[in-house]
């Protein structure tokens, strides 16, 4: 059975992939994450998960290579992670009352075969209506400033929201493990039966 490789060094990511409870290595894949021109941004997160998963061929020959990447789009615009509480606090202003959609794409290469699936898997947030109050709490009690959207939907971030609509929570994360699982299960990988 070929081993498992996380290409990426989100603990985020990491702690997900540990509920399938089958054994794998972390390696970071150094992509470029930049946006091409003219790139939607479910273009965007499939070419970076594939681009992740192919990057760590070389290092690992002979191995199921999982790339994973995110983006939060508000507005029809893709935004980032805040980094300061000043832009937490605006990226949340902004959200209040609106969906956010997050696109996570996935993929799975077989370094031996040169065999890949990808999938882009959409989840919206539905905020509710939050006053300057509540948001200042928030980003002052979670620190959510390395997190897309300026949330952390497994924390506190829940108490932002009125509603949740995706096929997998994992999604929101950055892993959609549905999706992994049928990916896996196509390279003869069951994690219920490994």
């Amino acid at each position: 059975m070929p081993q498992l490789i996380l290409a990426s060094t989100s603990r985020y990511r990491r702690e997900l992939l540990k509920k399938l409870e089958v054994p794998f290595t972390c390696a970071a894949p150094n992509v470029d994450e930049l946006p091409l021109p003219g790139e939607t941004p479910r273009q965007l997160v499939l070419r970076l998960a594939q681009a992740k998963a192919q990057a760590l061929a070389h290092d690992y020959p002979r191995h199921l290579i999982i790339g994973s990447d995110q983006v939060c789009v508000l507005d029809g615009k893709i935004t980032g992670k805040p980094h300061t509480e000043e832009n937490a606090r605006a990226q949340l202003r902004q959200a209040s009352g609106h969906i956010v959609t997050f696109y996570t794409g996935l993929a799975l290469y077989n370094s031996a075969s040169g065999h890949i699936q990808t999938e882009c898997e959409p989840f919206d947030v539905h905020f509710r209506r939050l006053t300057d109050e509540e948001i200042a709490r928030y980003v002052q009690k979670e620190q959510p400033l390395n997190c897309a959207g300026s949330f952390m939907s497994e924390g506190l971030g829940i108490t932002l929201f009125e509603k949740l609509d995706g096929r997998d929570p994992n999604t929101l994360i950055g892993l959609p493990l549905i999706a992994l699982c049928k990916m896996l299960r196509h390279e003869a990988l069951n994690p219920l039966l490994s």
